[in-house]
């Protein structure tokens, strides 16, 4: 400013905005809830019409749940299970959203191939639709092995199967699947096969790659089919002013190809079963706390080697998404042990998470990633501290605003700007479901609070969503289509009948200009629409500031 006393610089009484990151906002839908022909959403034409309708509504984010394989039901342990939280890789897609449409555009399959409509607007069969639908991708897949190489779609495959990033996670998970498939080894955890593949013993395996070699070749193309498919959908976003968040649990399954082909970054016994496993300690909602049954990781390995596979697995998913949701991410800070064998997480301990040592060593091989982190659950100062150091968004969650005082970090006046801000997410009840199940009390708060009336309770949410601080508002579908907790996706706790949820029959978007328009006016009135002035005058406001936002990545990292 100068001496005390002397005049200030030209220009001082110029009125500038203060910087701040691009408001936004958008909608959680999984593609297996989309509309579809074929008992399932998928990445095809549905697809593309969500992405249009969203553009529509001035919407900017479209939010996923992970798209690994799912966990498949175990007979007479879990029927319905079909979790994308407990995937069976980390690093491979799920086939199951691969349009058989499109297939038929890019002459994999013809016209006759195709299935009869079924499943219409019903929650997915998961059961019906692998049974029906993945011999017909098996034979797409096949099709496109046949082609000459060198040219068209099979150039395409031939190059993502040489890639060095892919051949990492692809060709161990091929060899995994084709060892698991194995009819005596069928439904065997990979720690109960024979020594010889259990320990991944070279003579073995190589003697079934070359045994197995049609199966394993044809595992890698029903990948690259998912990958294309969803890159498209990548670009058809894109195009139109859509990100594609992704969601990372932060855990992978034991029984993968994951753990089994990295066996030293995890914490596993002599005889290769995890020896220690995560989950969350006792609180107000579960008195023995919760076992989720993952292994966990060996931390020090991980430092030694620069968390290099931490790189190729965000890199992974960074490459299928615009930005990327870190489930658990309190984890990174510290996290909780559980002996393997106990009955309950009760007898578990905290132990020290790897910290910004691991985000540091990532930063040279993410570049400049986009990470949201979130911090719900348990939340101690450590954790703050990390996110804050970091500079990733954290989560606010409007269900959770109404119990204690006024301090509630949930409230609206409580909300920081570099956060996501959810009415509710994919866990919790349909923001309806919550209002209907409100005490009066409670319900007459919410009007007084955020003008929230009876009858009004996901549009009401959506809007004090909207007013918020917060640079990112996400809401679920099921809040914009107003719906009761039967549309509800997932139940913590309950491992059978989540996840199955489809919004209704194909054309349903085109039927949706009412609710496209209201999200619009939203996002119009509370500065949530794309200024394509807003990156320029930022940059200027910077300069003329003199400096920028803090945070591990640097200024601008996190400006999307």
């Amino acid at each position: 400013m100068g001496p005390v006393g002397q005049p200030v610089p030209n220009g001082y009484g110029d009125y500038y905005p203060t910087p701040r990151d691009d408001r936004r906002a958008g909608v959680i839908m999984h593609p297996t809830s989309l509309p579809g022909a074929y008992g399932i959403g998928d990445a095809g034409p549905e697809a593309r019409a969500f992405v249009d309708w969203m553009a529509k509504g001035k919407m900017s984010i479209w939010q996923v749940l992970p798209l690994v394989p799912p966990g498949r039901p175990i007979p007479g342990v879990r029927e319905d299970y079909w979790s994308p939280y407990s995937g069976r890789d980390a690093h491979c897609g799920n086939t199951l959203v691969i349009s058989l449409d499109d297939l038929v555009a890019d002459g994999l399959l013809e016209t006759k191939d195709l299935p009869k409509a079924y499943g219409g607007s019903e929650n997915v069969d998961f059961g019906r639709v692998a049974a029906t639908n993945e011999p017909l991708i098996a034979k797409a897949a096949e099709k496109l092995l046949a082609m000459a190489s060198g040219s068209g779609l099979k150039g395409e495959y031939d190059a993502f199967c040489a890639r060095a990033d892919v051949k990492a996670w692809l060709d161990p998970a091929a060899t995994f699947d084709a060892i698991d498939s194995t009819p005596e080894l069928l439904g065997k955890y990979w720690w109960d096969w024979p020594a010889e593949y259990r320990d991944r013993d070279p003579g073995a395996l190589a003697a079934i790659e070359s045994e197995k070699a049609s199966s394993i070749e044809l595992f890698k193309a029903t990948q690259f089919l998912f990958h294309v498919q969803w890159m498209r959908l990548k670009k058809y976003a894109n195009d139109r002013g859509v990100s594609l968040v992704g969601d990372m649990p932060i855990y992978v399954g034991g029984h993968s190809a994951d753990v089994w082909a990295n066996q030293n970054l995890f914490l596993l016994g002599d005889d290769k079963r995890p020896s220690a496993l995560a989950g969350v300690p006792p609180d107000a909602f579960s008195e023995d706390g919760q076992l989720w049954g993952n292994p966990l990781f060996d931390w020090g390995e991980h430092a030694r080697t620069d968390y290099a596979w931490w790189a190729q697995r965000l890199k992974r998913t960074l490459e299928l998404h615009d930005e990327v949701r870190i489930d658990h991410f309190r984890a990174f800070a510290a996290y909780w042990e559980v002996e393997a064998g106990a009955p309950t997480a009760k007898s578990g301990r905290w132990m020290v998470g790897p910290g910004v040592d691991m985000f540091n060593k990532l930063k040279p091989a993410l570049g400049d990633a986009k990470i949201v982190a979130e911090d719900l659950g348990v939340i101690t100062a450590d954790v703050v501290d990390l996110r804050q150091e970091c500079g990733f968004p954290g989560m606010v969650v409007l269900q959770f605003a109404w119990g204690g005082n006024g301090r509630n970090p949930h409230l609206l006046h409580n909300h920081y700007e570099n956060s996501f801000c959810y009415p509710g997410t994919h866990d919790n009840e349909t923001s309806q479901g919550w209002y209907a199940q409100q005490d009066e009390d409670t319900k007459r708060r919410l009007e007084a609070y955020a003008g929230i009336a009876y009858g009004d309770g996901a549009w009401g949410m959506i809007k004090a969503g909207m007013s918020s601080v917060s640079k990112a508002c996400v809401f679920t579908m099921q809040d914009v289509l107003a719906l009761g907790n039967e549309a509800r996706m997932n139940t913590p706790g309950v491992a059978d009948g989540n996840w199955s949820w489809r919004i209704g029959e194909p054309g349903v978007f085109a039927t949706l200009d009412a609710e496209a328009h209201k999200l619009a006016s939203l996002a119009t009135v509370y500065d949530r629409v794309a200024d394509p002035d807003a990156q320029s005058m930022r940059e200027s406001c910077q300069s003329v500031a003199g400096g920028g936002r803090g945070g591990l990545f640097g200024l601008g990292f996190w400006i999307f």
